[in-house]
């Protein structure tokens, strides 16, 4: 149980991995936990501090994982639970630290409490899932809509009710509302800690409570801001998402959610949140200390990436989230790989992406790195024939879904699916992906993998850009600078993210030039020049 306050996750790398595309240790075409467990030298080796497991659960895989049929089980495709505690036993040798995802909002229509709560009105599960009558035409209750296209509701003729569902009509809503439904989560939570989990990544944070009046979501107007983790072609944008999440009674479950948490030592959480207003539900999720430890929005996951939108973000954040944490991502499971989302026109891509990375691990906050993103791996090329993704046939072409960035990672170049696996994996390998395999890289001195390990373990190094204060921002058409600091230290970072050479003025100080993080830059005059996609860092 508790004995002291740890903050071993402030400033944290957290390396994310997605179970079925990481390594296929069984040979049928699908990553699993024993292949997990058998690469996590190669992870430790990177110089990240945690690893964040997306859902291993036991489920159907109509949402591949995050449609849980059992909370406290592992998924046949995957392994047992004796692999996954083998796993955790590993990545503690190795010095990782070991999250896992909790899908709380909604489970699969296949899970026994629901499939109890949908024979009728009367059972014991009948009020475990959020449950509503038709108004007298039979129209559902309200105009929500499924984030994956269509009406959020479903009808079920046995209760001759409809049902609330935000995802596939597969994931029924959970009814938040409920003290029950709380405790049997809750108690889920304590089934993973007990099994020694050292903190958890909460899909969809806020969207566990819905507005009791079930209430019309307004249109969006004209200047509101909108989801940016929908794309646009998506009906789901439309709307000022008002009453059916980020509800105010979301954070009292928060609260006895950090209460169980607080009695075990050195537990994490963080919190995906996508909202009308991301950055001020993340500081208000974050503060006091009493509810999320961290939490990550979609304002680095979409396609605007101009310096004065990046230094507007950071700004916008560090003047909402005063004693919050805030965790950056620049890729993940459900966005374009970042390399191809922001980085499809640039002259180097590779230096732009090791300036990427440079960049992301210098705000104040924890860091997501994304399985791949050490290659550098463009998002892959997946034929409509052989997409897997829900959520991408309905919006296809002008939205192709989230298979592109789970492919197979590429272990050996030249090996058939690039070494994850002698069966045909689940999804195809992208053929330009072979030549970016790790074993490719870890013979070359200049690559990607080998600038990652570098990297992360200078920055190490360094408390104030580890977890120390932000201040300064300053940005060009070119590139940004800010200063981290803290009592004992002062650096400068800038960033230069185009193809020509860039100069940014100095804050006063006598600044001095820091080496061994793999980056090119002069200092004179009171200013800094960078080459193309360089980065600096200095101190006073």
């Amino acid at each position: 149980m508790r004995q002291q306050e740890s903050t071993w996750w402030r400033g944290a790398v957290i390396y994310q991995i997605y179970p079925r595309s990481f390594y296929d240790a069984n040979q049928d075409g699908i990553g699993d936990l024993p292949g997990i467990t058998q690469q996590l030298p190669y992870v430790a080796a990177l110089g990240v501090d945690a690893i964040w497991l997306s859902p291993f659960f036991k489920s159907p895989m109509k949402d591949f994982g995050y449609d849980v049929s059992d909370y406290r089980d592992v998924d046949p495709l995957f392994g047992t639970l004796d692999d996954f505690k083998q796993l955790v036993q590993v990545a503690h040798e190795l010095g990782l630290k070991v999250m896992i995802d909790q899908v709380l909002s909604h489970t699969s229509d296949e899970h026994t409490w629901f499939q109890e709560s949908r024979v009728s009105r009367d059972n014991p599960k009948s009020d475990w899932y959020v449950w509503a009558d038709p108004k007298p035409d039979g129209t559902p209750p309200n105009n929500w809509l499924s984030i994956f296209g269509g009406c959020a509701w479903q009808w079920e003729s046995r209760r001759q009710q409809y049902y609330l569902h935000n995802f596939l009509v597969s994931q029924p809503d959970l009814n938040f509302h409920n003290p029950e439904v709380v405790e049997h989560l809750l108690d889920t939570v304590k089934f993973w800690l007990d099994l020694g989990v050292d903190g958890f990544r909460l899909d969809t944070v806020n969207f566990y409570m819905h507005d009791r009046q079930l209430r019309d979501n307004p249109g969006l107007s004209a200047g509101d801001s909108k989801s940016l983790g929908v794309p646009g072609t998506n009906p789901y944008s439309m709307q000022k998402h008002q009453y059916d999440i980020s509800q105010p009674e979301n954070l009292g479950f928060l609260k006895k959610l950090r209460a169980l948490l607080d009695q075990y030592d050195d537990i994490t959480t963080v919190g995906e949140i996508g909202d009308d207003n991301p950055l001020a539900l993340m500081a208000e999720y974050t503060a006091d200390n009493d509810k999320l430890h961290m939490a990550y929005t979609f304002d680095l996951l979409n396609i605007h990436r101009k310096p004065d939108y990046l230094a507007s973000v950071i700004e916008k954040i560090e003047g909402a989230i005063n004693d919050g944490w805030a965790c950056w991502a620049l890729s993940n499971h459900d966005v374009v790989r970042c390399i191809t989302r922001w980085g499809a026109e640039e002259a180097d891509q590779v230096a732009y992406g090791k300036v990427l990375l440079a960049l992301v691990t210098s705000l104040r906050g924890s860091v997501c790195l994304y399985q791949g993103e050490e290659l550098g791996l463009p998002e892959a090329e997946i034929p409509f024939e052989k997409i897997q993704d829900p959520y991408g046939i309905p919006f296809w072409p002008e939205y192709k879904g989230r298979d592109g960035c789970r492919t197979p990672v590429p272990w050996v170049g030249d090996e058939g699916n690039a070494g994850f696996s002698s069966a045909e994996p689940w999804l195809p390998v992208d053929p330009r992906h072979n030549a970016l395999a790790v074993d490719k890289q870890e013979q070359q001195s200049d690559s990607m993998l080998a600038h990652y390990r570098t990297y992360l373990r200078w920055r190490k190094q360094f408390a104030a850009l580890v977890n120390g204060e932000l201040g300064d921002v300053q940005s060009n058409a070119q590139g940004l600078r800010f200063v981290r600091y803290n009592d004992e230290q002062r650096l400068l970072v800038a960033f230069n993210l185009s193809d020509s050479d860039m100069t940014i003025s100095l804050p006063e100080g006598n600044w001095q030039a820091l080496e061994g993080h793999g980056f090119a830059f002069r200092l004179e005059n009171g200013s800094v020049t960078l080459p193309p996609y360089q980065a600096a860092f200095a101190t006073t």
